[in-house]
């Protein structure tokens, strides 16, 4: 897994971009104070440390003693978020809206309360424009508070229009934190076991989200209100494998940014999250004509400047490009070329180790294993279904089931029987274990349980047996989530040909039947 200091100082300097680090230095210049001249040198040695070490760090910064290194850190650490307040400020909805909400406070307390309600009124308008529901909330709240205190306006009038304006928000607010928390909730179910594996999930999953959907979401207009309802419609949709009715409301999430451009700047990780989704669906649904189109809009996407202006949403979108290239090389079997990627994955998921999930790298090391699988080439293929097996948690138990069950089928394609049957007895119990056991899967083990006893002339037969059996379950979502994560039915077509399983699918793509 990638080096992830735990050092929140040092996890700041190393995010910084280089205007970011000389705004800094120009910010503290202002002062002359010998603590802003200690805070200099320790951002030097911190920011040419490749890794966090105080013993290191104490030498490189030699007008630091230990004694005084905690709180010197904590000051470092305040004046380099000062600095970047600053040059954030522009482009940033929240920090605007906060430094009005403070000049109102200040005026308020000097005495100028006119001229607080005006602040507040500027405020409410820039809040409603980009429906910052909270800042409307926050200022309607001290709007009332001024109201209540001074005589300034017709208060009978005044009165009653905060109170319709109060509760408006207020009940849009309870809205859009319940469908918020719907949303959420089905995010974490599906992070922490994958797609439904039986019936029992599925009804679990449809009580739980009729019971919690709020009734009048349906006809809600706001922005947030309908971003969450298509999330939650889109997560129960994805959980169930209902791969249409996902990609209908990750195209909705999408269509939400050109219904409301204004908003991509706010919500600019919320696009990105919800293009991964809708070329997630393509990929889902085999459609690789819309996912090539899909990851050259996003390809545009991230090169506009006030992407790159941001570390968050830059490293969030190109996870998510290169997830859609992936899965663009399995489509079109082209398996070897996506090889090319893996230097620069590797590379990335080093540089931006302190940033990525540990799900999200697990998925790109579950995706480069397929890779390496598909081109023919087994033992990498093992190397990094083992980072995924060997990662400790309960994270994504449905990605560690079918990284264990593809880590087999490469045993086996190399020929380590010694190893397989133990293998296969341990994976068999945790897949049991972990209620992960569809018939698909049972079908598998019962053929690699048989192909031990059976010679290479009859293995073939074998195979054209296991095909004809998978076959009937191709239709029934609760049985196929093999066929998501492993290609198992080009695989078993490959065995029986005789042809690399890379042709195989790289054939049927061609063919348009895929």
């Amino acid at each position: 897994m990638p080096n992830r200091s735990t050092d929140s100082l040092f996890q700041l300097i190393k995010s910084l971009e280089k205007s970011e680090k000389r705004n800094f230095k120009l910010y503290v210049k202002r002062n002359t104070a010998t603590e802003d001249l200690k805070i200099t040198q320790l951002f030097d040695a911190l920011d040419k440390m490749p890794d966090y070490d105080e013993a290191q760090l104490l030498k490189k910064a030699k007008g630091v003693r230990k004694q005084q290194l905690s709180n010197l850190k904590a000051h470092l650490y305040r004046q380099i978020l000062s600095s970047l307040r600053l040059i954030k400020e522009e482009d940033n909805i929240d920090i605007r809206l906060h430094e009005q909400m403070d000049h109102a406070r200040i005026l308020f307390n000097k005495g100028l309360y006119l001229q607080s309600l005006k602040v507040l009124e500027r405020l409410k308008e820039t809040a409603r424009a980009y429906q910052q529901l909270t800042y409307l909330q926050q200022a309607l709240f001290f709007e009332k508070k001024i109201e209540s205190l001074y005589i300034t306006r017709s208060m009978q009038d005044r009165a009653e229009q905060l109170r319709l304006e109060a509760d408006t928000v207020s009940a849009q607010l309870t809205l859009v934190n319940q469908l918020s928390n719907l949303a959420l909730q089905l995010y974490s179910w599906y992070i922490k076991h994958g797609h439904a594996r039986n019936e029992k999930d599925i009804e679990n999953a449809h009580s739980f989200f009729k019971s919690h959907l709020p009734a009048d979401a349906i006809s809600s207009r706001g922005f947030y209100e309908r971003l969450y309802l298509y999330q939650s419609y889109m997560w129960y949709a994805f959980i169930r494998q209902d791969f249409l009715q996902y990609y209908r409301y990750s195209q909705k999430w999408v269509d939400l940014f050109t219904e409301f451009p204004g908003l991509l700047k706010v919500e600019t990780a919320n696009y990105i999250k919800g293009m991964h989704n809708l070329m997630g669906a393509q990929f889902n649904l085999l459609d690789h004509q819309r996912l090539a189109k899909s990851i050259r809009q996003f390809e545009l996407f991230t090169k506009q400047k006030h992407l790159e202006d941001n570390e968050n949403n830059r490293i969030l979108a190109y996870q998510y490009l290169y997830t859609a290239r992936i899965n663009l090389y399995f489509l079109q079997g082209t398996f070897t070329k996506g090889l090319r990627l893996v230097p620069f994955l590797e590379e990335m998921l080093q540089e931006y180790g302190l940033y990525l999930d540990t799900h999200r790298v697990l998925v790109f090391y579950y995706k480069i294993a397929c890779l390496y699988f598909g081109s023919g080439n087994n033992e990498k293929a093992i190397d990094y279904l083992n980072r995924v097996i060997n990662q400790k948690g309960d994270l994504r138990t449905d990605l560690q089931c079918y990284a264990r069950l593809l880590h087999l089928i490469a045993h086996y394609e190399l020929g380590n029987f010694d190893l397989l049957e133990y293998l296969i007895k341990s994976v068999y119990r945790y897949m049991a274990k972990m209620e992960n056991l569809s018939r698909v899967e049972e079908a598998m083990f019962g053929f690699l349980r048989r192909s031990f006893k059976v010679g290479a002339a009859a293995l073939k037969p074998e195979f054209e047996k296991l095909l004809a059996e998978l076959r009937q379950f191709e239709g029934n979502p609760l049985e196929t989530r093999a066929f998501v994560y492993l290609d198992v039915i080009s695989w078993l077509e490959s065995k029986i040909s005789g042809v690399n399983v890379q042709d195989v699918i790289r054939q049927k793509f061609l063919l348009g039947r895929r």
